[in-house]
């Protein structure tokens, strides 16, 4: 298995750690456990596998070797099915607490009390596939209609999914990031709710929530374990992901936290050209990879 990557380019750099303070202030426990004690309450919900994969780890000569499937969760295929759905419901909770000017709780939305208030509210993204479908399949569980802005390089088969669950999906001319512009123009200009799982200035509160949604996961695998594992493999796109489960790990194991190492296509190097630098930077996309959920 391990021979796919004999003809890899290969580049390394070790970002320089944040202090805990930041992931207190950002995402905070408590914050994590209020989207764990939701998204567990959902129908369908059930922890996806984590598999001890003994014959690989024996032959890379390591003492333990685990992967965590999100292929099963929630029907969707994909670990953001927690994310923009939990985003959606948090960006409810905000739009019908301020309507009735008092807090209603994330259970009373689930449940269907405010399915009047729900059906006024219009929710919109940009999305590679996986986000979209999250957000789609969670405004359908809600009560709430949903737009999808693709690129030209999405798939059908990813605008259909979208569409499945009741999204009106608008293909564009251009690149992921020209959708992202183009979705926010749309929403501002009909006075739509943008959900995206990508933060620019002004814009935190909601790639947040989908980060938190994020902390199942990270708390599925944290209750399977007797023992902190020394290292963590994570993809990256915008790095909300791996920031959500960075921050996870580090709540949990404290002192004993692994070290997390981000894997990333040359082709959308991301978080490999912000830690170089050590700041954040705008990479610019030559060639798109064919890992099409990363390059954005």
């Amino acid at each position: 298995m391990s021979n796919v990557f004999e003809n890899a380019i290969l580049g390394h750099v070790s970002g320089k750690p944040f202090s805990h303070k930041a992931v207190k202030e950002w995402l905070p426990t408590e914050d994590f456990v209020t989207a764990i004690e939701e998204i567990t309450q959902w129908e369908g919900y059930t922890p996806t596998p984590l598999f001890n994969l003994q014959e690989l780890a024996a032959s890379l000569a390591l003492d333990k070797l685990m992967y965590k499937d999100e292929g099963p969760r929630f029907g969707l295929g994909s670990f953001k099915a927690l994310g923009g759905s939990y985003a959606a419901l948090r960006v409810l909770q905000r739009q019908i607490s301020n309507l009735l000017d008092r807090k209603v709780s994330l259970r009373d939305i689930r449940l269907g009390k405010y399915s009047k208030e729900a059906a006024e509210i219009t929710m919109v993204s940009a999305t590679d596939g996986n986000h979209g479908r999250s957000l789609a399949w969670g405004c359908q569980r809600f009560g709430v209609s949903c737009k999808i802005y693709i690129h030209a390089k999405v798939s059908e088969e990813r605008s259909f999914a979208m569409r499945n669950f009741g999204a009106e999906v608008i293909r564009i001319n251009g690149t992921y990031d020209d959708s992202v512009e183009f979705a926010r123009i749309e929403a501002d200009k009909n006075k739509w709710i943008v959900v995206s799982d990508t933060s620019w200035p002004g814009y935190f509160e909601t790639p947040r929530d989908v980060m938190l949604g994020y902390g199942v996961l990270t708390s599925e695998i944290n209750e399977k374990l007797t023992r902190a594992p020394t290292h963590i493999f994570l993809q990256s796109a915008c790095g909300g992901f791996a920031a959500s489960v960075a921050s996870a790990l580090r709540h949990f194991w404290g002192d004993q936290t692994p070290r997390v190492v981000i894997v990333e296509s040359e082709l959308a190097a991301c978080l490999f050209e912000c830690a170089k630098a050590n700041k954040l930077t705008s990479v610019r996309i030559k060639e798109e990879t064919i890992m099409a959920g990363l390059s954005c």
